[in-house]
């Protein structure tokens, strides 16, 4: 492909704003351009890059068997009352919905289960025709209240998802394998460093899930990981076994402290300096959202930890959770806001607690009254510890679980997320089979989803540097970059031309600078910024027939015949794989 026959501007300063180097970079090269908030149309090269990832997409789910099917954007309001998502996909604000001119509700999918699920059921009748894995590539639409990072959090975007069907929990976990490795192989051929990760299953449900996280320090996702062990969690999920408090000197009656002003342990800790943070209990209100309805919760949590709202939420099994205000904080303990305590909150306020509290003894705590607080709380004695699950975040320096090795927090980017969806949507929705036995029951469903448009904003923030992108071959919108320095010079013309139909007769995708009137300078500050990973340079040495070779990561550069560098870009290809 010669350039001067490409739509090809580029831009030297960063979008205003780009956050990651991916958004910025995209932009500055005009794979991208922002139309509004979270929306972007695709430029050439950028649909050439989305095109490769699909392509590799595809091919490693149709060698397992997997078929490729679409489904519509538009999806009607009831079947997703039939699965009950209608109401939380609403009230966390993300769902695009309208009534068409008939006065019916629809929404823009931001995912399928229902769809597939509806279709699945009208074609399965028996036992016979299971297992199926089906897949689409499709564009998705999700409300993002703050869409961000360019392709990273967008508003529309474009998604793989599959969905398999099987006869039994242990077929649903042979699928479900299947695809975990199918994905492995995705995202390897892709050029891309990843981490898979233990991961919240959040509105989709199911009884367990995955996330494929590539590696990189801007990552919008916190992974707890643990080198000695491998244990990877995403921050929502990740458990862990905190150390435990120390304990007083003497058991003491409790009793109450005057605190005027102290509403947070920062406060407490200038009041009761030798009082550690693992003798606080922060009591924390919630208002609980359930089909409408709003009640407190009152949430217990040792002072030198965060309450994980994730785990709240699927603890509790509601549409949503959000912090009380201070209205609700009042009613509720009777109290200014920052005096809240398990002792004495008003009736109907249900008291829970994260493990952290666990062997905390003689603690400090909320009084209920503005300017008070408890000392010397025991439970047992002073109150009963009321439900305790694991609430809490972890944190760096916790020890795992098994007690065998540490967590370390890293970041990472979720280009894949797999699901076993177990029987949820299928009972809900009646999508049932004919078993041996003849009776009937529920198929068992599993989803898995793949980022297609995250994964090429993940190759960039993996592979750049100062100058521009560098992509992996895969996934390159070309694969080699002939920069002719003097066009209209007859010989790098006739040289310039041979190797270009030479690569692309051997099925080799390239880019051939042939623009006359940029100066050799602007060529290469282009061709940084572009990054496609295999360079070519026709100049000076046309007149001897040779070129200069090198790569877009690498600094070595090297003269050499036309035969060669043939050799060194197929020898490249072959070992990108």
């Amino acid at each position: 492909m010669k350039l001067t026959q490409m739509l090809f501007v580029t831009m030297r300063d960063d979008p205003s704003d780009a956050e990651v180097r991916s958004h910025a970079l995209m932009v500055r090269a005009g794979f991208l351009h922002k139309l509004a908030s979270g929306i972007y149309v695709y430029g050439p090269m950028m649909w050439r890059v989305l095109r490769k990832i699909e392509t590799i997409v595809r091919e490693e789910h149709d060698r397992e068997g997997c078929q490729e099917l679409l489904m519509p954007a538009v999806q009607p309001r009831e079947l997703w009352e039939e699965s009950g998502r209608w109401d939380r996909y609403v009230s966390e604000g993300i769902l695009f919905h309208f009534k068409d001119r008939k006065g019916s509700e629809v929404c823009l999918g931001p995912t399928h289960e229902e769809v597939v699920t509806s279709y699945v059921r009208r074609l399965v009748q028996s036992h016979k025709q299971l297992p199926v894995i089906l897949y689409q590539i499709q564009t998705k639409f999700r409300d993002e209240i703050r869409p961000r990072f360019g392709l990273m959090r967008g508003r529309e975007f474009i998604m793989k998802d599959a969905y398999s069907f099987d006869v039994s929990k242990e077929a649903m976990q042979v699928s479900y394998g299947k695809l975990r490795e199918i994905y492995r192989r995705i995202f390897t051929r892709c050029g891309l460093n990843f981490t898979p990760v233990e991961a919240d299953s959040g509105a989709i449900g199911g009884s367990g899930s995955e996330e494929f996280m590539v590696d990189a320090d801007t990552g919008e996702d916190a992974i707890a990981v643990c080198r000695e062990t491998g244990y990877a969690a995403n921050i929502e999920r990740a458990a862990s076994r905190v150390s435990d408090p120390p304990k007083p000197a003497e058991k003491v009656a409790i009793h109450k402290e005057p605190t005027p002003g102290a509403t947070s342990c920062d406060d407490l800790k200038k009041l009761f300096p030798d009082l550690p943070l693992t003798r606080m209990i922060k009591t924390v209100l919630y208002n609980v959202e359930d089909g409408g309805d709003q009640a407190p919760v009152a949430v217990l949590c040792r002072g030198d930890r965060a309450i994980n709202e994730i785990k709240l939420l699927n603890h509790l099994s509601t549409l949503a959770v959000t912090l009380a205000d201070e209205d609700t904080v009042r009613k509720a303990t009777g109290a200014e806001p920052g005096y809240a305590g398990p002792i004495g909150l008003q009736e109907g306020v249900r008291l829970i607690a994260d493990r952290s509290i666990e062997g905390v003894d003689g603690f400090l705590c909320g009084g209920n009254e503005t300017g008070t607080h408890y000392l010397d709380v025991w439970f047992g004695r002073d109150l009963e510890q009321p439900e305790t699950v694991d609430l809490s975040l972890v944190a760096e320096g916790d020890s795992t679980v098994d007690g065998k090795g540490k967590i370390e927090i890293t970041r990472g980017i979720e280009v894949g997320h797999i699901f076993q969806l177990g029987t949820k949507y299928s009972e809900a929705m009646g999508a049932t089979f004919e078993a041996e036995d003849q009776k009937t029951r529920p198929m068992w469903m599993g989803c898995y989803g793949i980022g297609v448009s995250r994964v090429a904003a993940s190759a960039v923030e993996q592979n750049h540097d100062d100058n521009g992108m560098i992509w992996p071959v895969p996934i390159a919108p070309y694969t080699v970059h002939i920069v002719q320095m003097s066009v209209g010079d007859e010989t790098q013309d006739a040289l310039a031309s041979k190797l270009h139909d030479d690569l692309e007769g051997r099925g080799v995708d390239v880019l051939w600078d042939d623009r006359k009137k940029v100066r050799p300078g602007a060529k290469f500050k282009d061709a940084d910024l572009v990054g496609i990973p295999l360079r070519v340079v026709v100049g000076r040495d046309a007149a001897d027939g040779k070129v200069e070779w090198s790569t877009r990561a690498g600094s070595e550069r090297s003269v050499v015949t036309v035969l060669e560098v043939i050799a060194n870009i197929e020898q490249a290809i072959a070992a990108a794989g």
